[in-house]
């Protein structure tokens, strides 16, 4: 008989539990997979049972390697491409994950419906140990956060933050930040005259649009008050409502120097101003770089795009979780996200 056979047949739970110094009862719980016991007593009784050669090799190390943790990613459906990539990431990079011990799963769900968003992340207590979700500023979203945080979940906002909750953390762009650049850009590129220039939103349910308004105002009031803006309009990320809305724009305006597209399908303001005869005379900024916009970029139809790595922020959501579950500091080895200003001339 082998000498690990030997031990095997001597070893007990007694044993384990001298050798561990815990109850019998504890090792019975861990070593019947029963809760109730702190996951560092639990390393203990297994890494005794490992030198008492209690269990065989294949099930010690099964039973050694903790379960991974279940994040989902809630995202709004629908035209925004922007946010289909961000999504595509999540999906095609399980690999990437596997370090962190994770599992990602996304669910979309109806945009710009606080009601169906936040019945879905009622659902998540019961499919998910984390979740990152594109948050609506609404009551019922807010409340939804919370009950996910007293049931123990982990919550953490991307692309566009929610106020008063208790998310563990925010990934995405400073977004007034990001509508004040917007401003520079197409002042600057029209020069120092009067002039004419629009919004069109996706929706002001999200804060991340709320704020990028707010940016984009306060640039032209502190540095060019010469520049009117005449009006926004929310096109709910959808390209026929985005033409139809810049259609309507440059009827009301004809002498429309700019246009901030603050969301996505940036393709319907594009068709708009191309079959106006405009797309190289309006000065035209959007977000998300993604292969309409690129398209736009090349062909001189958009001046500029900001946009954000969608990799960057999914792995930053991922060791977010990753540090949450670990007990390290939240921000731990997170790089605070950079939005990029991409030309023609400098795209990657």
């Amino acid at each position: 008989m082998k000498n690990s056979e030997k031990a095997a047949s001597r070893a007990n739970i007694t044993d384990i539990a001298k050798l561990a110094n815990v109850s019998t009862a504890t090792v019975d719980r861990v070593l019947n997979h029963r809760s109730g016991v702190r996951e560092a007593t639990v390393q203990r009784v297994l890494r005794a049972a490992a030198e008492l050669a209690y269990l065989p090799e294949n099930d010690l190390y099964a039973a050694l390697t903790p379960s991974a943790m279940r994040i989902s990613f809630v995202l709004p459906k629908g035209t925004n491409r922007f946010i289909r990539m961000l999504g595509d990431t999540i999906t095609y990079s399980q690999d990437s994950w596997t370090p962190y011990n994770v599992k990602c799963k996304v669910d979309y769900v109806e945009g710009f419906n606080p009601e169906v968003l936040a019945a879905s992340l009622t659902k998540q207590a019961e499919r998910a140990d984390g979740v990152a979700c594109m948050a609506i500023e609404h009551p019922l979203v807010r409340d939804a956060i919370e009950e996910l945080v007293d049931k123990g979940k982990h919550v953490i906002t991307l692309i566009t933050d929610i106020s008063n909750t208790r998310r563990a953390a925010y990934i995405g762009l400073d977004n007034r930040a990001a509508g004040r650049t917007a401003a520079y850009l197409i002042a600057r590129f029209i020069g120092a005259r009067p002039a004419k220039v629009a919004m069109i939103a996706g929706s002001l349910s999200y804060r991340a649009h709320e704020e990028r308004e707010m940016g984009f105002l306060y640039m032209f009031k502190e540095l060019f008050p010469t520049v009117e803006v005449v009006g926004l309009r929310e096109g709910l990320d959808s390209a026929e409502e985005n033409y139809r809305l810049m259609r309507q724009l440059l009827e009301q305006s004809p002498d429309l120097a700019g246009i901030y597209n603050i969301g996505g399908a940036s393709d319907g303001v594009a068709k708009a101003l191309k079959e106006a005869g405009l797309a190289h005379k309006v000065v035209f900024i959007g977000h998300g770089l993604t292969p309409d916009t690129r398209a736009l970029l090349i062909d001189g139809t958009m001046d500029a795009v900001i946009t954000q790595n969608p990799q960057s922020s999914t792995m930053n959501c991922i060791r977010i979780f990753a540090n949450l579950r670990d007990r390290r500091p939240v921000m731990s080895g997170i790089d605070p996200v950079q939005s990029q200003i991409i030309f023609r001339e400098n795209l990657p």
